[in-house]
């Protein structure tokens, strides 16, 4: 019976991953700040909503850095690996202490808006500061002026991931029921 419950297990996060990977990849809105919107992170959240915090982490992670890798911002893959990992880490901690445990099945929407908000913010901090780094270390330097001007810089990304994450909110607040009349294969005992 465990054998079954972790295929389920590694099945499920295997079908979140691609989940995150096509919605992220396949519909992508340029920003004029060279990065651009997706509807991936309604499957970040989902994927911690549904697989807990390390397995929905890694699923997000997954997903997420495979699309930048396949589209062409592979200096994106590590950062973006650890912020979607720790945007649905994080939503998954603040849902399932929001949640009453055994009565998953009927997740109410102020859950879901109030922890994907939560993972939402790591994901905007998590990309203004590696936004920081990867400008710093290619164009400034990591000098006053360097780090000043990718702060800067790095603050016309924030309203376009503020979007973004609002979308994936939305989205999966719409998409969670559908999910769950699918069932959740997955108990967090297991994840």
């Amino acid at each position: 019976m465990k054998q079954l419950s972790t295929t389920r297990q590694i099945v499920t996060a295997a079908m979140f991953a691609a989940l995150t990977l096509l919605a992220t990849f396949i519909i992508k809105i340029q920003t004029p700040t060279f990065g651009y919107i997706h509807l991936g992170d309604a499957f970040v959240l989902l994927s911690g909503f549904f697989l807990g915090p390390l397995t929905g982490g890694l699923a997000a992670g997954i997903g997420s850095a495979l699309s930048d890798l396949l589209g062409g911002y592979a200096v994106w893959v590590p950062g973006t690996f650890v912020i979607k990992f720790f945007t649905a880490f994080v939503a998954a901690l603040v849902f399932g202490a929001v949640t009453k445990k055994g009565t998953r099945k009927n997740i109410r929407v102020p859950g879901i808006i109030l922890s994907g908000i939560v993972g939402e913010i790591v994901m905007v901090v998590g990309y203004f500061f590696y936004n920081v780094v990867i400008i710093g270390a290619t164009e400034g330097g990591f000098g006053a002026a360097g780090i000043g001007a990718a702060f800067t810089s790095s603050l016309a990304e924030i309203p376009f991931n503020i979007v973004q994450g609002v979308v994936g909110i939305v989205l999966a607040s719409v998409l969670e029921p559908v999910f769950a009349k699918i069932g959740r294969s997955v108990s967090w005992s297991e994840a």
